[in-house]
């Protein structure tokens, strides 16, 4: 299957308090599974989403450098709490509050992972929009993908060393 094109609108769109979305993949960010609830929200049908990349949701105002600092933190075994702007089939934006961690098999070697997003605190998306926006354009300012990563990793560990926190610490500090 082909992934759509999807152009962003302007369109913010929410789920309820009580839910949560729920999706695991396999250690490559292939969907392998999604609750009713992501699939509401993100407007598309099982079918759509099984078997494709995550990132299928990923809005292109995301910086790189939050996605970097979460596949190293999971793949190294540990879980993170990260904010993340989301885009719909449909190009509407949905903030979640996302928990995500390594699944692991009896030996406890990580076999994909498991992301449960809930709803955001509004005070935290109005605190985390602008510090990615300057992310993202310093990302979009170097001249290749690598240089921009590099130097987002760079804006955000700045920021997160002025402020004297980890990434986590940040994240539950809003």
């Amino acid at each position: 299957m082909s992934r759509p094109i999807v152009s962003p609108t302007t369109r913010e769109v929410f789920f309820d308090r009580d839910e949560i979305i729920v999706s695991k993949t396999d250690l490559k960010g292939i969907i392998t599974y999604a609750n009713d609830i992501f699939l509401g929200i993100a407007g598309y049908t099982e079918a759509e989403v099984l078997g494709q990349p995550h990132n299928l949701i990923r809005h292109p105002d995301m910086p790189r450098a939050v996605f970097a600092l979460l596949w190293q933190e999971v793949q190294a075994g540990r879980e993170i709490f990260a904010y993340v702007k989301n885009m719909a089939k449909s190009g509407d934006f949905y903030w979640v509050l996302a928990h995500v961690t390594p699944s692991c098999d009896d030996a406890g070697r990580i076999i994909g992972y498991h992301s449960n997003r809930r709803t955001p605190e509004r005070k935290a998306v109005e605190a985390a929009s602008p510090l990615y926006a300057a992310v993202r354009a310093i990302e979009q300012a170097q001249a290749s993908p690598k240089d921009g990563l590099a130097a987002g990793l760079a804006a955000l560990q700045g920021h997160l060393d002025k402020v004297g926190m980890s990434y986590g610490e940040f994240v539950f500090s809003l």
